[in-house]
This record gives structure tokens, sequence and C-alpha cells, in this order.
């Protein structure tokens, strides 16, 4: 799963190509995977607790092989976009069980290794998927990208061991269905609203209904969830100020994030001519950058405290932002495009370690998994609103023809908007995250 989530922006412009579609096409096939993934997380992670985590983990896994295998058939967008959606569900049954795994399947001695690997895997796959897509993309068909993960996620499933799998969950609490379909439709409504509120005009009845139909949505999500015995999201959590701070931090940084990747792949290709391997392998410096460089900042941040890396690397990626916006057509690798790569990387590196070491932390050990939980959700649904709402914010809402001046002047105003993201989540870290007193007094 992590393979393939890094892997279909490279594989956009050749999507784009076979299917005949402008930017808003584009944006459905990623944010009908990220609106499931992100809204029903933390329902994958509670179904893990009420069922068995490895009984829910293998269902997921099963799912994802078999959207994943029909995605690569898809006949068109619609098709496409659905069974993205149906791959979404598949997704957030597998994520938020996945890590709690280990803690059921490894003596507490080898928990830490277990885990570790857990990390360096998804690290790895992270690394490598912009090049395996692209090679695959330009050797073969976009299609090929997701047919190569289909036996992956079915090895998943069939490699658990049958005890882990048949093991019963020990969570007896009622399961808050109600709230995961409000905070789906509601996210759907807004998202899609945004996406495809430029071609019909924001004016329009249909496009103003389901703006409106998602905001009562969302709103009518977090009522229920104040009122309901066993909330999704307790939003009782939100009272800890590095709590609320790391998560506001996460999804500024992770909406400029995924929105630049997105419209990244999209200049390279189609703009400046790169191939689907060319452009998975500019990206290479930054996921080595983080690959490398994490643990390190880590470290520094349990000596010092979160609060300077997590602002500095915000800084910094928005600086690396700021770096993009110079890239135009016939811009060159190694002087304009590179050393953004490379600020970009840096910025991430000292920001993404401490940042989850802060959410881990803010709520104590024993809350330590709802956490986990809402900021990886987060992560996911900043993602899935960035992608519908900086492109539109940029200019580009209702582009047909993905590519040329349009497509640069958008791209540019993109990257001060993401650049500005990032700058707000600095000062959230400073003004929230624990310094270095707290630090050396833990």
């Amino acid at each position: 799963m992590f393979l393939e989530s890094t892997v279909v922006n490279v594989a956009l412009p050749a999507i784009g190509h076979e299917f005949h579609l402008g930017l808003d096409g584009l944006q459905w096939t990623v944010n009908a995977y990220l609106l499931t993934l992100g809204a029903l997380m933390l329902l994958g992670g509670a179904l893990g607790d009420r069922y068995g985590r490895g009984a829910v983990f293998r269902v997921g896994a099963l799912g994802f092989a078999l959207t994943s295998g029909l995605c690569a058939a898809a006949p068109s967008v619609a098709v496409l976009s659905g069974l993205r959606f149906l791959q979404g569900i598949a997704g957030a049954l597998l994520v938020p069980n996945s890590l709690a795994l280990i803690e059921e399947s490894f003596a507490e001695e080898a928990r830490g290794t277990a885990a570790g690997r857990w990390a360096a895997g998804s690290a790895a796959s992270t690394a490598i998927g912009p090049l395996v897509g692209g090679a695959v993309v330009s050797a073969a068909t976009w299609r090929l990208v997701f047919a190569l993960v289909a036996p992956c996620a079915l090895a998943a499933a069939l490699v658990l061991p049958a005890g882990v799998a048949a093991a019963r969950g020990r969570d007896p609490r009622r399961i808050d269905y109600g709230g995961a379909l409000l905070a789906t439709l509601g996210l759907g409504a807004l998202v899609g609203a945004l996406i495809n509120g430029p071609r019909s005009g924001f004016g329009d009845p249909l496009a103003l209904g389901a703006l409106a139909a998602g905001a009562a949505l969302l709103v009518a999500f977090l009522g229920v969830e104040t009122l309901v015995r066993h909330p999704l999201l307790d939003l009782s959590a939100f009272r800890s100020r590095a709590f609320s701070g790391a998560n506001a931090a996460t999804f500024l940084v992770y909406g400029a994030l995924s929105a630049a990747l997105f419209l990244l792949m999209l200049v390279l290709q189609n703009v400046l001519g790169y191939s689907a391997l060319e452009a998975g392998s500019a990206l290479l410096p930054l996921n080595v950058l983080l690959f490398v460089l994490s643990p390190g900042a880590g470290r520094l941040a349990a000596r010092r405290g979160p609060r300077a890396p997590m602002a500095a690397g915000a800084l910094l990626a928005g600086c690396g932002l700021a770096l993009f916006s110079g890239v135009a057509a016939h811009a060159s690798y190694a002087r304009e495009v590179l050393p953004a790569v490379v600020v970009f990387g840096l910025g991430l590196a000292l920001l993404v370690a401490p940042l989850t070491a802060a959410v881990l932390d803010s709520l104590g050990a024993e809350r330590a998994g709802l956490a986990s939980g809402v900021n990886n959700a987060v992560a996911r649904l900043a993602g899935l609103i960035a992608t519908a709402a900086i492109p539109l914010a940029a200019g580009l809402g209702g582009l047909e023809q993905v590519g040329g001046a349009p497509l640069v002047d958008g791209f540019r105003r993109a990257m001060w908007i993401g650049a500005g993201l990032c700058a707000g989540a600095a000062v959230v870290a400073w003004l929230t995250m624990p310094g270095r007193a707290a630090a050396e007094a833990a």
C-alpha cells in the first residue's frame, strides 16, 4: 500500500493522456482514494480492536489486492475513481492494524526490532516508489502499476499466521458507524464541490448545495462525537495543547506536500518533457534525505524538545516550495529542480521524526494509539483537501489541458501557497510544542 500511494502520482500524466482528462479528472483519481482512507482510518482501528486486528488486516489486504487488480483493468476514469474509493476503504482497514499487529505478535523484547523493520520497510517503499512507478509506466503502461501491487497485497494477507488472523478482539465497545458515515459523506460533498465547482461555477445551485451539505454533515459529525458513548474521534484529546498543535502542523505541512507532489509530477512530465522514469528519479534525493536524516532529527528532538527542529524544518520545507516556484518551461534540473528538491527534503527530514514523536508523547503512553490514529487520519485528510483546494486557489480549477503556460503559472502560485502553509506550521510548532527545558526535565 505504501508503494502504490507513492507511484500513482508518477502515473497521473499517463492516466490523463489515455482517458483525455482535465485536472479535475486527475484530482478524482487521487482523492477518491484519499477520501475513504482518511475518513475511515479511525473506524478501521476500532474494528481491529473489536473483531481482531489480524482478521481485519487480512480483510483489508485481500480487498486491496482485489481492487488493485480491478484498477489495472478499469475501462474509464469513472470506473477507476470508483475502484479507488473502494481501495481507500480497504486501506483504512489495513493501515491502522498493520503496526498494531506487532504488539500482538511479538514478545516485548522483540517489539522494538519488529517496529524498526516495519518503519524501514515503509520508508524503503516510499523511497523506491517513484522509481518503480516511473520505470513501469515508461516501459509498459500505468495499468501495470496496479497489477503489480495486487499480488503483493495478496501475499501480505496469506503470510499472516493463522493464529494471528483468527485471534478475537478484546474491546467490547460499540462502534460509531454513524460518525464514520457522516465524516465520509461530509468530506465527499465538500471535496466534490471544490473539484467540480470551477467547471459549473460556484454560483450553480448544485455546487452551492454540495458545499452547504458538506459543511452541515461535518458539523453533524462533530456533534455526534460529543454525544455518543464511544466516539470514533475523542474530542477531549484536543484539550492538549501539544496534541492540537502537532495535528495542526501536520495538516498544514502534509497539505502543502500532497499538493506540491501532485502538481510537480504534472509539470515535470507535461511541461518539461520528462519521462515517467525521469520524473520519479527527480524526487530520489528527497526520499534519500528523509531515510538518512530522520533518525538523527528524532534524537535531536529527544534531547532538545520538538519545538526548534519542527519549526526550523517547516520553515526550510517552505523555502524548498518557494524555490519550486522558479521551475518553468525549459528549466534545468541541476539549476532549478534539484536545489528545490534538496531544500524541501532537508526540511521534511528535520520535521517528520520530531512531529511523530511529539504526537505520540502528547497524550501519554496510555493514549498513544489514539494519538497516532488521529494524526495518520489528519495527514491523509490534509492531502485530500489540499489537492482539491490549492489548485483551485492557484487558478487551476477546471483546467482542461493539463500543460503549457496555464499549468506553469498555476504551479508557481500553488508553490507559494504551500510555502505559506509551511510558514504557518512553523509558527504553530513554535507556539505549541515543548522546548528544551521540558525535554531536559523529562
